[in-house]
């Protein structure tokens, strides 16, 4: 089973994310913050993609967590950054595998994700 851990702020957001994909087939690990996202990290050696939004808080950006995730050894864990604000240049520089703009179908998720890791 492919899991994967869906870091965001906003409680909606997760568990409207998480149903979707669990009914996808995916085992899902939820963190609200950059702590809490590198717990689960750690946690989790079958952890295979990472589905991050970019604006968590007023002081904290999904590229921050990207940023520590890479430099603890997480080099080659696809991430996958959602946002409804054009910051993909950004995304991708601090280390993110791939951009998904906001709103988008449901249905495409499940396949990006899939493609991060390469399925």
């Amino acid at each position: 089973m492919t899991t994967v851990m869906i870091v965001d702020n906003d409680h909606t957001t997760i568990k409207l994310l998480s149903q979707l994909l669990e009914l996808e087939g995916f085992d899902v690990i939820l963190a609200e913050d950059p702590e809490g996202a590198m717990q689960a990290a750690r946690a989790n050696p079958s952890l295979d993609v990472v589905l991050i939004d970019y604006h968590l808080s007023d002081d904290v950006k999904g590229t921050q967590i990207i940023e520590q995730l890479r430099r603890e050894g997480f080099a080659d864990l696809p991430i996958v950054v959602m946002s409804g604000m054009n910051v993909e240049s950004e995304s991708l520089a601090s280390g993110a595998d791939h951009f998904l703009a906001k709103p988008f179908e449901p249905n495409d998720l499940p396949v990006i994700l899939r493609q991060a890791i390469g399925e």
